[in-house]
């Protein structure tokens, strides 16, 4: 079998061989003989393309004299030219669309693009990133393609560990607006709680879409409110799926991370410590290794043509599976490390036009996840602990916080362009997200010896419909032209919290019965006498009194217009009306401005107001569980927003948050040269956070202490970001040379803590406001040098993290209630990590037009952030959750094919 491998191998590689390759070349121009930049060229049939450059030039190999070259851009149609021998090919682009052409997002024209936009956008080639860097998911991707993008994995942060919290511009995971395909995608239905970035919010699980099935990622880095409705305080990121119509494309991609942490951790701490370089791996049954995180992903897309008026429909598969990774961490964390992930992503795309001005279109698709993460470590009765059933777990145990995570969703709309050039677009579109926690290698003291070891501790889910109209029509006649956009948008969620079986969730009585009447029932102890902690270790499960079935609905209106007042000076408007049936009514505006100079220099700025509707997750979330404060179990309540206990602690119901953007910028391009430099602020006003914790002794509800959402701060982000790039044309006409330099310069205060008559240490302390103001460093600056040539690539990148600085857990166990205290508190527990950087490389060989093998990794020097080790990071572990993560160097191979 072995054999019949390799010579199958060695045929295929023997047939690329024989490809004979061309050099064709040529300039694209528009109507007025300009020169288009960043037109896509593909060769028909293959992932072999280009885009053109400064002076609208571009040169490529293709595998024939007979191929075909598909053009296209946005805001104009796209042509197909036949080679038949030639090697110079000069087109003219003409303006107009094609019905299923998504609109550039942050401008409701089909007549805009990225490089002439008022506001600043960044268009990122996935499918390109993902082949050639080995990064398997959405937010990997982004984090080093974006500058204001930041996401990093968690670990020992409970539902996080298996959702990540992303950020745009340092805001909050909520406050960036996701689209796909131009329309609303739903949120996911966690909320962050346990210590991670984004505490309190719910956001958006870019990883629940497949890389494999995105053309192009527009992130624009604009407040957009008046646009697009509530979540766009930060900006919005537009995925755009692939819409290709010939034949099958896909890879086989392979990859682990070293565990060599590169310290001397284990001279300074011995066997005290975990996980050292591949040691003491007690809770991998697989022992020491020098290697982990093992990853695999196989990826298929296939498209095909529906009829011969363009229509198509492009199938996504993708079969995801990665082990998990385990870093340094005391006895109480051995766990510490990401988390395993088994997932399948299908996803489907497609159009059809029915007649010349109408279209019928369809997307979505659904993603399964089975992950599987370790809580914080339990030590053993013997030693003290008696959370740990001794006749269960004689030595102690850690946890592991499972989850099974579906996301789901369809759009499905109709455009069509009317005789007197409106172009309408009536769509609908739902999601849903399913959260649903198993708890496993754990027990419920409580019950002693008669404990279960796995749990299903319930979960949450939040569904999404989404109804719009939308009309636009751009007019020739007036002025330098003239867009109009208006519409509206009705929509509906559910949020939803279901309970887990009752061992889950449940404190049992001395008789093993469920403690329903406290005055009446008494507890069980342990054999010391010791009241035993109820609910599964790791993560209580939902019970009854925790079930939430909540509805709300919204209803907008906006009108966007966008006035060319001469060919270079460009003003946009925008307005919008919203009402929500459980908090009320919001209106919100925009300006935006583009002046060309001329044409190679342009100043562009905005204003707009914004706003976030309260998520109904932040509204009726609740939950009961122990939390450990001063190496002791505290039972805590994080209570409902609606609920009497918040009340009673004066913590008002949630209302929006508001904010006021401004930016401004110019764009440059010089030879091969460009550039965009924007500045930014953002000022954002009833922030809604999670409190710390208060003293609930008094209340007689079952808890020691309690936690409230709260519109709790005031906050104002100052930035910039710096994007230049150079492309050179070698001699021999056939490579290139790319350089770029990506940066985001970032700084987020706390203007006020609207703590009212609390203790503000208590309500939002130190502790939680360095989380808050390190969702993203200070400046992340990546440089990147790419080499492309017919049989060869090469990609070599840079990416510098700020210091950044966290205040560690020791906040926790001994909360500071004054100044004098907060004061003593600093001087202790406050961790520094050192600005870092991290090199990637990889090398790709083209066998022909239809096999390419990959090879590389990601940070190859293998750096971590770098704090001195105590301990007391939140998440238990070597260090923190900040700058390039804790899983160290990944090496990584992929073969792509298409055919």
């Amino acid at each position: 079998m072995r054999k019949q491998l390799l010579l199958a191998l060695f045929f295929c590689f023997s047939i690329s061989s024989m490809y004979a390759q061309q050099v064709v070349s040529g300039v694209i121009t528009d109507e007025a003989n300009q020169p288009l930049i960043g037109v896509n060229v593909l060769e028909k049939g293959t992932s072999n393309g280009t885009i053109t450059g400064i002076d609208g030039d571009y040169r490529m190999n293709v595998s024939s004299s007979s191929a075909t070259l598909v053009i296209s851009y946005i805001g104009y149609a796209t042509q197909e030219v036949a080679l038949n021998g030639k090697t110079e090919i000069n087109i003219t682009l003409l303006e107009g669309v094609e019905l299923g052409e998504v609109l550039l997002v942050g401008s409701r024209s089909y007549n805009r693009t990225a490089t002439d936009s008022p506001v600043a956008i960044d268009v990122i080639d996935v499918a390109e990133l993902a082949s050639n860097t080995g990064k398997v998911e959405i937010n990997q991707i982004l984090q080093y393609a974006a500058p204001s993008f930041n996401a990093t994995k968690q670990s020992g942060s409970d539902g996080a560990d298996h959702i990540d919290p992303a950020s745009l511009r340092g805001l909050g995971p909520d406050q960036t607006l996701v689209l796909i395909n131009g329309k609303r995608r739903h949120q996911s239905s966690l909320v962050n709680v346990f210590g991670t970035r984004g505490r309190g919010n719910s956001g958006t699980d870019l990883n629940a879409i497949p890389a494999s099935a995105i053309k192009r990622i527009e992130v624009l880095r604009d407040g957009a409110s008046a646009q697009y409705g509530s979540d766009a305080i930060a900006g919005v990121i537009n995925i755009v799926l692939k819409d290709k119509t010939d034949g099958v494309s896909g890879g086989i991609s392979y990859g682990a991370y070293s565990t060599a942490v590169g310290a001397t951790f284990e001279e300074e701490y011995g066997d005290a410590l975990f996980n050292v370089d591949g040691k003491q791996r007690v809770l991998d049954e697989d022992g020491d290794k020098s290697f982990d995180g093992n990853t695999t992903k196989v990826d298929l897309n296939y498209g095909i043509e529906l009829g011969k008026e363009g229509g198509y429909a492009n199938f996504t598969a993708e079969y995801l599976t990665k082990q998990r990774t385990l870093r340094p961490g005391f006895s109480w964390r051995k766990g510490y490390g990401s988390a395993a992930i088994d997932g399948f992503n299908f996803m489907v795309n497609s159009s059809m036009p029915i007649g010349d001005n109408t279209e019928v279109y369809a997307f979505g698709g659904r993603n399964f996840r089975d992950t599987d993460a370790f809580a914080f470590s339990r030590g053993s009765f013997a030693d003290g602990d008696n959370r740990a059933v001794p006749s269960l777990y004689p030595n102690g145990f850690t946890p592991r916080i499972t989850s099974n995570i579906t996301d789901q969703s369809v759009s499905a709309g109709v455009r069509h362009s009317m005789d007197n050039g409106w172009k309408v677009d009536f769509n609908n579109t739902y999601g849903k997200n399913l959260f649903h926690y198993f708890i496993k290698g754990s027990n419920n003291a409580s019950l002693w010896d008669a404990s279960p070891t796995d749990f299903d501790a319930g979960g949450h889910s939040l569904s999404m419909n989404t109804t719009g109209l939308d009309f636009s029509k751009f007019y020739n006649d007036y002025i330098a032209g003239i867009n109009v956009a208006f519409g509206m948008e009705y929509r509906t969620e559910n949020f939803q919290i279901f309970a887990g079986e009752e061992a889950s969730y449940a404190l049992y009585d001395t008789l093993g019965v469920a403690i329903t009447n406290p005055a009446v029932q008494v507890p069980a102890v342990d054999t010391n006498g010791d009241q035993l902690s109820g609910g599964s270790q790791g993560f209580p499960g939902y019970s009854p009194s925790n079930e939430v079935d909540r509805n709300r609905t919204n209803l907008g209106a906006y009108l966007d217009m966008e006035f060319n007042i001469t060919e270079a000076f460009l003003i946009g408007t925008a307005v919008r009306y919203e009402t929500y049936s459980d908090f009320g009514e919001t209106f919100n505006y925009k300006l935006a401005s583009r002046y060309k100079i001329n044409d190679n220099f342009s100043l562009r700025g905005s204003f707009s107001s914004g706003f976030r509707a309260p998520s109904l997750a932040q509204i009726h979330y609740n939950l009961l569980f122990n939390n450990i404060v001063a190496g002791r179990s505290v039972r805590t309540l994080l209570a409902s927003n609606t609920s009497t206990v918040t009340k009673a602690f004066g913590i008002d119901p949630l209302k929006e948050e508001t904010a006021l953007n401004a930016s401004v910028g110019f764009t440059a391009k010089f030879g091969g040269f460009t550039a965009t430099v924007d500045g930014y602020s953002i000022a954002v006003d009833d922030r809604i956070i999670l409190t710390d914790n208060f003293d609930a002794t008094s209340l007689n509800v079952g808890a020691e202490a309690a936690q409230f959402f709260a519109n709790g701060v005031n906050t104002r982000t100052t930035g910039l970001d710096v994007v230049l790039n150079y492309k050179h044309y070698l001699a021999d006409e056939s490579s290139n040379l790319n350089v770029g330099i990506a940066a985001n310069f970032n700084q987020l205060e706390i203007d006020a803590i609207n703590s009212g008559e609390l203790n503000e240490y208590t309500f939002f302390g130190p502790f939680s406001q360095a989380y808050l103001e390190a969702a993203a460093p200070d400046f992340k600056v990546g440089v990147n040098v790419g080499f492309s040539s017919s049989k060869f690539d090469a990609l070599l990148s840079w990416t510098q993290f700020s210091e950044v600085q966290l205040q560690d857990f020791q906040w926790v166990d001994s909360p500071a209630t004054n100044a004098a205290e907060a004061a003593a508190l600093f001087e202790v527990a406050t961790d520094t990590y050192e600005m870092a950087g991290t090199l990637d490389l990889s090398l790709t060989y083209k066998f022909s037009p239809y096999l390419r093998l990959t090879i590389g990794g990601n940070n190859i020097l293998n750096a971590y952030p770098t704090p001195q080790f105590d301990g007391w990071t939140d998440q238990g572990g070597f260090n923190d959750s900040v700058q390039m993560g804790s899983d160290g160097a990944y090496f990584f191979g992929r073969l792509g094919f298409n055919f």
